[in-house]
């Protein structure tokens, strides 16, 4: 009797096991890029999040995460270019750990190029290396507004500057090298200042080429230690053409660049307030894509099903570049997931959810896959 039942065990467990293995694979078939992108923690709420990524992430096979690190890392190379309060090499450590241990592909990111600096704060780069600055004569405001006479919304450094790179190379290694990554993300998006007349090395010059090398500079860089380059994929839009917009696309002609710059590199396509179709132009420019929401669930949802029929629907040349979704997260780790914890506590929240839009999304992925 005790074989039979032994026997019977075998075969219900080889079942629950194939039945997985089968749902695994085709979830890994129709999306295979499953992302949260995310400020990485503050050192005191890392130990909840390697929690999360344990109760929340790895239960709705999400299998990358992007944190955005930029300033919040103890750098060695460059310890002047540190937050005031940052995490230690022991506190990556753990978190690379917790990612291996539910084999989530972990990729760091520092903003280059653009976004050194948001509303009235100047970030580290141009605060400590002010002559990186594109645009010096632009000065930050005691009180941001928008719109400006400026039309200040966030700073870039020169890409032409003789200097610049070797410093955010080297930070951007020693990321890579403590987070084990074998990709890195190095943002790209609203790219405002570009090629501005009043600098003296990028004036007059061609805003798409100014962009596509800087992205070239980048994915050589990466290249030379087997690491792949992701970036935001709104400067390679044209914002009037579509109607997309001056923040989800390019007004100052970088859109161009699409066609100047290599094909390896990843794109993530975010659009926030319509699911727009723009992922198939990625695709048809020979460029791999994955669909980014934020906080409006009923969005996020009709582009996870545009993703599948996408990738479907495709030529073979195209399909594989239809990579998945990538959840895009613009509020501290940690207020995250207090959002988490107040609606599974029952409350509800008030307008447009980051925490539902993440819930919903990946419960549709995931019905997709069944």
């Amino acid at each position: 009797m005790k074989k039979k039942l032994h026997f019977s065990f075998l075969i219900v467990a080889c079942l629950v096991s194939s039945f997985y293995g089968m749902a695994q694979k085709n979830i890994d078939s129709i999306m295979p890029v499953r992302g949260l992108c995310i400020a990485a923690p503050h050192p005191n709420d890392v130990d909840t999040f390697i929690k999360f990524i344990g109760n929340e992430l790895a239960p709705r096979n999400v299998n990358t995460l992007i944190l955005r690190v930029d300033w919040n890392y103890q750098y060695t190379n460059h310890p002047e270019l540190r937050d005031s309060i940052t995490l230690s090499k022991y506190d990556i450590k753990k978190l690379v750990n917790a990612c291996k241990k539910y084999k989530i592909r972990i990729i760091p990111q520092i903003n280059l190029l653009g976004h050194q600096s948001w509303a009235g704060t100047l970030h580290k780069l141009l605060k400590v290396y002010p002559q990186f600055d594109e645009t010096p004569h632009v000065k930050m405001p005691e009180k941001y507004v928008w719109p400006n006479d400026d039309g200040l919304y966030c700073k870039s450094y020169c890409p032409l500057h003789p200097d610049v790179h070797k410093i955010v190379f080297e930070l951007v290694d020693e990321i890579c090298e403590v987070f084990e990554a074998n990709a890195f993300h190095a943002g790209m998006d609203e790219v405002f200042y570009l090629g501005d007349d009043k600098c003296p090395r990028c004036q007059g010059r061609d805003k798409a080429e100014l962009y596509a090398g800087e992205i070239w500079k980048i994915r050589n860089h990466l290249f030379q230690n087997k690491r792949e380059l992701w970036i935001w994929g709104d400067r390679l839009l044209d914002g009037r053409a579509t109607g997309y917009g001056m923040w989800e696309a390019s007004y100052n002609n970088t859109h161009r660049a699409i066609d100047m710059i290599p094909k390896d590199v990843m794109i993530c396509d975010w659009h926030y307030e319509r699911p727009d179709k723009s992922a198939v132009y990625f695709a048809m420019k020979g460029l791999r894509v994955a669909t980014s929401p934020w906080r409006n669930a009923d969005i996020a949802i009709k582009q996870a099903n545009d993703m599948v029929n996408f990738k479907k629907d495709a030529t073979p040349e195209m399909r594989d570049r239809f990579r998945g979704m990538v959840h895009t997260v613009w509020s501290d780790a940690g207020s995250f997931m207090r959002e988490c914890d107040a609606v599974k506590s029952g409350k509800t929240p008030i307008g447009l959810s980051q925490w539902l839009c993440f819930d919903k999304m990946y419960e549709k992925i995931n019905e997709l896959a069944d």
